[in-house]
């Protein structure tokens, strides 16, 4: 029987819905993009079968998420969240952001995956920091290709490959994520060979200031 706080408070009432151990990495999987059932147990090793089917029960439930149909299969669903579930994308990516600080080299052979590369851009980002500009950055992380676009002072996201991107930066999971937890700088990455960058050096330094690693 799950248990509450029986608080009459926002946060209580919150963590009463998404405070399960797995429950907030379930979301984090469906904030990349809608998922089977078999996709998601394989990107939650150690979750379980059976724990992934109540977590997602009790979102749903909760009008977090919701199942659709495939087209290509009739008998396949897919989980994707609501609009009240994206709703949980900035605290999300918030609390990521916060996160990355307890990160150490003792975690660095734990599982990471690409995809997570592109929420992590997107927690990484300081909005003061957005430049005056309006042009593209591409990511190459692992297998995984997305872009950063700047537009009027506003930043979005979006898959695939650039055209003409004013800079592509090229590394793999692992790095991607030292570099984001200040456990390797850019400079470092850079001399090493563990990242790589094309474009413009004027580019570099403000996609990098926008990233908080000046």
């Amino acid at each position: 029987m799950k248990r509450e706080y029986g608080q009459f408070c926002g946060l209580a009432a919150g963590l009463d819905v998404i405070g399960e151990r797995w429950t907030l990495l379930i979301v984090r999987e469906l904030l990349i993009g809608p998922a089977r059932f078999k996709s998601l147990l394989e990107n939650l090793p150690g979750i379980g079968p059976n724990l992934l089917t109540d977590r997602l029960k009790m979102l749903g439930e909760h009008g977090l998420v919701e199942q659709t149909s495939v087209a290509e299969d009739g008998r396949a669903r897919l989980y994707r969240l609501t609009e009240s579930g994206q709703e949980l994308r900035e605290p999300i990516l918030t609390l990521a952001r916060w996160g990355l600080k307890f990160l150490d080299e003792s975690d660095a052979d734990g599982t990471t995956r690409a995809e997570w590369g592109f929420l992590a851009v997107q927690a990484m980002i300081v909005e003061d920091a957005v430049p005056p500009v309006d042009e593209v950055y591409e990511f190459r992380v692992s297998e995984q290709i997305f872009q950063i676009l700047v537009r009027d002072g506003r930043v979005s996201f979006e898959r695939g490959a650039v055209a003409e991107p004013a800079l592509t930066i090229e590394c793999d999971a692992g790095t991607f994520v030292r570099v984001g937890a200040r456990l390797l700088s850019p400079f470092q990455a850079l001399a090493t060979g563990d990242v790589r960058i094309k474009g413009d050096p004027e580019a570099v330094l403000r996609c990098t200031l926008m990233l908080g690693l000046d």
